[in-house]
């Protein structure tokens, strides 16, 4: 028999509540297997995200597949399996990749097990390339040096006979005053 919205236990309601609420909130969610990782090698993983504008939080498998579903992004089956973790948050998706794939580095016990940005599901792999991205900050300087530069060489261009001139004035002068010395 089925279970009704209206059978189901309160504090279950809020909790499922919850990861909808957050998974909604968020740019981008990570999926991590937290499995073997210590109560300190998880603290030092919040404490490393906190820097990042995200957070880490332990949801039942069940409990993130209805977000997921509600957010409308892909079915992610592969991340619905294990002892789940979800980073969610409105910060630098790369920044954030690049230091849980740090951490996971010295922690091999946790891995990725994909993520989603907006309207694309990315697997492990891809969160790893991820994190190998500058961050929005310098893509957008190097953005705005390459659309500079065109601006840059004209500007050259158009003072360039003004400068020959400024130097040919400028010898002119440096020989009168010799020759009158």
């Amino acid at each position: 028999m089925k279970q009704t919205a209206k059978s189901k236990r309160p504090e279950k309601l809020t909790a499922i509540s919850e990861v909808i609420n957050l998974i909604d909130s968020s740019e981008y969610c990570l999926v991590l297997n937290y499995g073997g990782l210590t109560v300190s090698a998880f603290s030092e993983l919040r404490r490393e995200l906190v820097k990042n504008d995200s957070t880490v939080h332990v949801v039942k498998n069940s409990y993130l597949s209805r977000a997921i579903e509600k957010k409308g992004w892909d079915a992610m089956e592969q991340v619905l399996k294990g002892p789940t973790a979800v980073i969610v948050g409105s910060g630098d998706p790369a920044e954030v990749a690049k230091s849980v794939v740090t951490f996971l580095k010295k922690n091999d016990k946790a891995s990725i097990k994909g993520a989603q940005l907006q309207d694309s599901t990315l697997n492990a792999e891809e969160v790893e390339q991820l994190s190998k991205l500058p961050s929005k900050d310098i893509m957008r300087a190097m953005l705005l040096g390459t659309m500079m530069a065109p601006a840059t060489s004209m500007v050259r261009v158009l003072v360039a006979p003004l400068t020959g001139v400024l130097y040919v004035l400028k010898a002119k002068q440096e020989k009168d005053d010799n020759s009158a010395a």
